[in-house]
């Protein structure tokens, strides 16, 4: 019975995996053909303040059914001409107060912008598994003295 009890929570996925999957999920309703983002604030207690994944404005046609401009570029080009709003965004939209912010979960590195909107909160701690192509973005948090983690998966599944 012990060694079962040990072994449970030995499985035990970490909360960086835990939130890691949430935005993995959250990230299944993006509505962007060219790649798919979620996003998960969380304050100092580890409790969830909003989420968000990229997609076209509320009320607007979405990509999947009628691509916008920017839908054949490589990801990191044709920012401009993509009608979507990142994750990061709409998370930081949906977040009742910015500055209760300590970590940002992300599905991929943030781009440009959403580091320059991450700074502007208290957002201290960014966490992710994957680097987007731009990583430029990420020398703006170091200079802010700010933390990141490229996350990596440890446990596979919990059984």
């Amino acid at each position: 019975m012990e060694k079962d009890l040990l072994m449970n929570f030995l499985m035990r996925p970490s909360k960086h995996q835990t939130f890691l999957d949430i935005a993995q999920t959250v990230s299944e309703q993006a509505t962007c053909i060219r790649r798919n983002v979620g996003c998960v604030l969380v304050n100092s207690k580890n409790h969830i303040l909003a989420t968000g994944y990229n997609g076209v404005p509320s009320g607007a046609a979405h990509c999947l059914d009628l691509p916008c401009a920017g839908s054949d570029f490589p990801s990191g080009e044709g920012l401009d001409s993509c009608e979507a709003i990142h994750a990061e965004q709409n998370a930081l939209l949906q977040c009742k107060d910015i500055y209760d912010i300590e970590k940002c979960y992300c599905t991929v590195s943030p781009c440009m912008t959403c580091i320059k909107l991450l700074l502007n909160t208290s957002c201290s701690i960014l966490i992710f598994p994957t680097l987007y192509i731009d990583t430029e973005p990420l020398e703006l948090w170091k200079k802010a003295e700010r933390e990141y983690i490229i996350y990596e998966r440890l446990i596979q599944t919990r059984q």
